[in-house]
């Protein structure tokens, strides 16, 4: 879609990017987590390639080593970082003990480890789409170390 003006916005203030999710307190946690996980256009681009998102470890290493054709779509990018950030964050919290999502007062997810250290895997995830570093196996291998 091309729209003029929208073109110069984001020449001046770049792509828009992030995730919120507001909560009026006691929310269903199970069903925000499954929510977030969902990452549809990453799946779709995964499956394309031939790689099954499995929520595993070698899952996040077959994703890092996927050829990067989104980075020539402006619409795209903003959107699959997103999902590249909580998917990372789904693999994170169904497999390192401890982890949980939480949500930050403007309603942005983070992960927050047993020790308390919270991971803005949405902001890794716009890297990792848009410059392919830091890679999304390396962060998890971090994390899941310490």
């Amino acid at each position: 879609m091309n729209i003029p003006f929208l073109g110069n916005w984001r020449k001046k203030h770049g792509p828009a990017f992030g995730v919120a999710v507001l909560s009026g307190g006691d929310g269903d946690h199970e069903g925000i987590a499954e929510l977030l996980a969902e990452c549809e256009l990453l799946r779709s681009q995964a499956d394309d390639a031939g790689v099954e998102l499995d929520d595993t470890a070698a899952a996040l290493e077959a994703l890092d080593q996927l050829v990067p054709r989104w980075r020539d779509d402006e619409e795209m990018l903003p959107w699959l970082g997103n999902d590249a950030g909580l998917y990372l964050g789904t693999v994170i919290v169904r497999t390192v003990p401890g982890a949980g999502w939480t949500f930050l007062p403007s309603g942005r997810p983070v992960v927050r480890l047993a020790t308390g250290r919270e991971i803005d895997v949405v902001a890794t995830g716009h890297a990792w789409a848009a410059h392919g570093a830091p890679e999304l196996s390396q962060l998890y291998a971090e994390v899941a170390e310490g």
